[in-house]
């Protein structure tokens, strides 16, 4: 099964807990803080492999999260750092912020890599608190949380020539002549529903990948039928081949035909029509084509004299192994290079959300009774430091007090006992102490 879009969750390790220990050596006396710092927690990292066509893996598989660091231990030792986390994608794949529906990456090289989700920092051991007035504290911090976010991943097929044009018109046939893909032929419409990909030897030492895209109709880009699931693929072929009923079985007419696909071709994406293309005036076999091949090449050379027309016939194999030739010859003219979505570098962009810069700023609404603190500053250090110790409580308060915390809340008819809430934390209010 062909599968082209998903969307996924990742989420970075957190980072493990700093430790809180001492020396307790014999003859050691007043050893001090002797807690290490926590590991820091795995990057989950998206990396290209060539060896990948689609995205089914994501279909059954869509939660990613990297190991969490290993926690600090005593005597100062550091925990492990968690090993990152390598997700294998195809080439071609688009990867997207669900969130602000920003472009993360264009991956298209084998071997590629991005960090998708940065694990979080260990927490410090309380041999880092350690102060000339504080010798031996009883702080530790800790690990931060991994980062999270959901992705949306869309595949366009990488191939170096693509087909086109409406459905029935023998793109499926022309790719099982040619190649040893199968797909799917039937005598009705929308046969194909998802690209299939052929390697194409041409007879001369040169091969190619060819990759049959499902038939387009008119108003495809703007999404009539499935018009942005195929035309997404179009994208990433280095010419593209239009293949033309010449017969008119359809009842439709040749010309008319190239004119609209052209057109939907461009209203998706303008550069596409300046993309090299061949018209394979397929169906030669059948009674009236040669008198509307002729009509075609008029028309078409009043609008684009240089369009090259190839006459060709699936079924009897007329004309094909030309094209085959010619398709290689302007493969050859243009640079191997895929064409990518313009994306700019990363530490030009926001990829990743990086904290808030450290700022005094705070509210205090009211809540009953009780009054509630609101500060991005305040909330990220109650998630890092281990409230379990004096020393942890008195560095909170600390801060509150330098902040202005204290002052507006008594401003605001704080009195002793008074409850106040912060995050998921509620304490009493003290009059004339250092902490709550």
């Amino acid at each position: 099964m062909f599968v082209d879009k998903a969307k996924i969750y990742v989420k970075g390790g957190d980072g493990g807990d700093g430790l809180v220990a001492f020396r307790r050596e014999k003859y050691v006396p007043e050893g001090g803080p002797a807690g290490g710092d926590g590991g820091r927690g795995g990057d989950v990292i998206f990396r290209v492999d060539e060896g990948l066509r689609t995205l089914m893996d994501f279909r059954y598989q869509r939660h990613f999260k990297a190991e969490r660091g290993v926690k600090g231990r005593n005597k100062s030792q550091h925990g492990a750092n968690a090993e990152h986390m390598i997700v294998r994608i195809p080439p071609g794949t688009v990867l997207i912020d669900d969130d602000t529906q920003e472009v993360i990456a264009d991956m298209t090289r084998h071997g590629q890599q991005v960090v998708v989700a940065r694990g979080g920092r260990g927490g410090r051991g309380n041999t880092r608190f350690a102060t000339a007035n504080n010798t031996a504290p009883e702080l530790a911090e800790n690990g931060e949380e991994g980062q999270e976010r959901y992705i949306v991943m869309e595949l366009k097929v990488m191939a170096d020539v693509g087909l086109v044009g409406f459905p029935s018109v023998g793109k499926s046939t022309l790719l099982s002549v040619v190649s040893a893909a199968q797909p799917k032929i039937g005598a009705y419409h929308f046969t194909t529903i998802t690209p299939n990909l052929g390697v194409v030897d041409v007879g001369d030492g040169r091969s190619f990948v060819m990759a049959d895209l499902p038939g387009l109709i008119e108003g495809a880009s703007e999404g009539v039928g499935l018009g942005h699931e195929f035309l997404r693929h179009v994208e990433r072929t280095r010419i593209i081949i239009h293949v033309v009923d010449m017969s008119g079985s359809e009842g439709r007419d040749p010309f008319e035909d190239w004119v609209k696909i052209n057109d939907e071709l461009r209203q998706y994406n303008a550069g596409l029509i300046d993309r090299p293309q061949i018209v394979a005036a397929n169906k030669m076999d059948m009674p009236e084509s040669e008198a509307n091949l002729i009509a075609f090449r008029e028309k078409v050379s009043e609008l684009r004299p240089d369009m090259e027309i190839m006459p060709i016939s699936s079924l009897t194999r007329q004309g094909v192994q030309e094209l085959l030739y010619r398709a290689t010859d302007v493969l050859d003219s243009i640079p191997v290079a895929p064409v990518v979505e313009e994306v700019a570098e990363t530490k030009e962009r926001k990829v990743y959300k990086l904290e808030a810069e450290e700022d005094n700023s705070f509210t205090i609404t009211r809540d009953n009774d009780a009054f509630v603190v609101s500060s991005p500053r305040i909330e990220r250090m109650l998630k890092r430091m281990q409230l379990s110790t004096h020393d942890a409580i008195l560095k909170l308060a600390r801060t509150l007090r330098h902040m202005g915390v204290d002052a507006e809340l008594r401003k605001r008819g704080a009195v002793e006992g008074t409850i106040v809430r912060i995050a998921d934390f509620e304490f009493e209010f003290v009059e004339n102490s250092s902490y709550y």
